[in-house]
């Protein structure tokens, strides 16, 4: 399993929010690029970077500023937030960004996700934002009524080989991943699935290792101090050589 740290954008400044809403953001770090330094620094593979203003209005809105932290911090990006076309993918990985996460279009249109997988493979990923196992869209604005085990199959029918699992209702709030739902949906396809959500501390990773996801996402519990990012890469790493020998 790999740690993968998150940086999420809004208004240009590094924030995080509490079950994703808005009116909770709060400032975390002072500078996207610096702390995207610091996760390399730690042995980061990937930075998870959000765009939520784009999320939330359905485009890219702070695409130069992301762009630059992909192009100066050393680092993979991963990115989701306003993702809409093969146009915007295209531009983003052509400025730096590693892997494109498709959100809202995904549930609205599955045919482009069908089209961006054929013509770029695993640089793309789906992100299932749920809360109370109803896949959320538009920045988490507006609830469906999709099931989220649903959807990942409708995904991976897709071709979608890496899904982001996020429990809206558990983001920003370090109490936990749901790692109920995330066992359902780690029997239900056979993707690589990102968990997201929750995560506190190490005991969190320790547990998520055992269910042997792809990755974990982490974001306030590292801007909070509840969990040492460093000690988080080194322990995962450390697992993933003893399954080796």
């Amino acid at each position: 399993m790999i740690v993968i740290p998150a940086i999420d954008i809004l208004g240009g400044s590094c924030v995080r929010l509490v079950r994703g809403e808005y009116g909770t953001a709060s400032k975390v770090a002072p500078d996207p690029l610096e702390t995207a330094l610091y996760f390399r620094s730690c042995g980061a593979k990937y930075v998870h970077m959000v765009d939520l203003d784009g999320a939330r209005e359905g485009k890219t809105v702070n695409a130069e500023l992301i762009c630059h932290v992909a192009r100066y911090a050393g680092v993979k990006i991963e990115l989701g937030g306003g993702i809409r076309d093969l146009d915007t993918i295209e531009y983003y990985l052509s400025n730096g960004i590693s892997r494109c996460i498709l959100g809202s279009v995904a549930l609205q249109n599955p045919a482009l996700v069908r089209e961006a997988v054929k013509k770029y493979g695993d640089k793309i990923a789906v992100g299932i934002d749920a809360k109370n196992r109803r896949v959320a869209v538009s920045g988490w604005t507006v609830n469906s009524d999709m099931d989220y085990i649903r959807f990942a199959r409708m995904m991976r029918d897709e071709g979608v080989d890496n899904i982001i699992f996020t429990d809206i209702d558990r983001d920003g709030t370090q109490t936990g991943a749901n790692l109920e739902q995330l066992g359902e949906l780690t029997k239900a396809v056979s993707c690589k699935i990102t968990a997201s959500g929750g995560v506190n501390d190490m005991n969190d990773i320790k547990r998520l290792c055992e269910m042997d996801v792809y990755g974990a996402i982490v974001g306030k519990a590292i801007y909070a101090g509840s969990l040492d990012l460093l000690e988080a890469i080194n322990y995962t790493r450390d697992i993933a050589k003893d399954e080796e020998e």
